[in-house]
């Protein structure tokens, strides 16, 4: 269910609205009861924390509709436990919608971590990209050994997501969801801008036992 893609150099409010329309019409010529069944209420699966890029929109890498994906973005799909924008996200999700997945995906070519690694200032968004460039100092050995840029910002974007996966699981929110019983569980993944898939970074974490002791609640 994809309207006609517009041009990037046409694309203003008009043809916004336009395309909006031209989705509409679509989506309703192959299911006409789509969007009562849709307004009905939400109940994804998945939690995608994910990028802001443009370029990585989660239900179309995922072939998913409306309504498959509860979706939090933000610059380098950063997770920290002062963010009370992704807190809320992530509380919503597990506590409400009961979603069985979180998943945090990065994006090989990442602008926020590229700027990471390259120690000129970018204005406030220095302070958000700190917490990337404390990926780099927690991998330092691993890092510093790799010797091919391309290589090294590719790993960075890796352990990123799995350093974001990781505080997901750590959230008193998922602990205590753990606690309880509640199926849930937590993936890191990243996505090629280059070939359209994503990789499973193989970090899973579904129970208590996959918590660090030094956070551990219970």
């Amino acid at each position: 269910m994809c309207a006609k893609k517009i041009e990037s150099l046409d694309i203003n409010c008009d043809t916004l609205l336009q395309g909006n329309k031209d989705w509409v019409k679509e989506v309703l010529e192959a299911d006409p009861g789509f969007f009562e069944k849709l307004s009905a209420g939400q109940t994804p699966p998945v939690l995608w924390i994910g990028c802001s890029d443009s370029r990585v929109p989660a239900n179309q890498i995922t072939n998913t509709m409306p309504g498959d994906i509860f979706v939090h973005r933000n610059i380098s799909n950063i997770v920290v436990h002062t963010d009370m924008n992704m807190l809320s996200v992530l509380d919503y999700s597990v506590n409400v919608l009961k979603v069985k997945h979180v998943i945090v995906c990065g994006h090989y070519g990442c602008g926020g971590v590229k700027a990471a690694l390259e120690n000129k200032p970018v204005g406030i968004i220095d302070n958000w990209l700190r917490n990337i460039k404390d990926v780099y100092r927690t991998h330092i050995r691993e890092m510093e050994t790799i010797k091919d840029p391309e290589q090294k910002f590719d790993r960075l974007v890796e352990l990123n997501a799995i350093n974001g996966a990781s505080n997901v699981s750590n959230t008193s929110i998922v602990q205590n969801a753990w606690a309880s019983g509640q199926e849930l569980s937590v993936h890191a993944w990243v996505y090629s801008l280059k070939t359209g898939l994503i990789k499973d970074l193989k970090f899973t974490g579904s129970s208590l036992d996959d918590v660090s002791d030094v956070f551990k609640l219970t």
